[in-house]
């Protein structure tokens, strides 16, 4: 339970920082907490919707070695989420 909360803490961080830089344009200025939060979000709404969509029962059922397909899916996601956030926070560049 532990080695879980660790790996989503640091698969989060990866995911969301990456999703961060596949957002579009200036769009996705918002702290690091909540870009790990777009991260883990990314993380597992992504391989629920993988897994739904692909009928994988199992997420270790789906391929064989490392899931590509998968990531693609969570760093995409991720992405969709940060550029919400941005939208939602309303941070801008320009100091006033």
């Amino acid at each position: 339970m532990l080695w879980t909360i660790i790996i989503t803490l640091i698969g989060g961080t990866i995911i969301g920082l990456l999703g961060k830089f596949v957002a579009p344009g200036h769009r996705d200025n918002i702290p690091l907490w909540l870009t790990v939060v777009c991260g883990i979000g990314g993380m597992l709404i992504g391989s629920y919707l993988y897994a739904a969509l692909f009928d994988c029962a199992d997420m270790n059922d789906c391929t064989r070695g490392v899931d590509w397909w998968r990531h693609l899916w969570q760093v995409g996601l991720a992405a969709i989420l940060v550029v919400i956030a941005a939208t939602v926070t309303g941070r801008s560049r320009t100091k006033v």
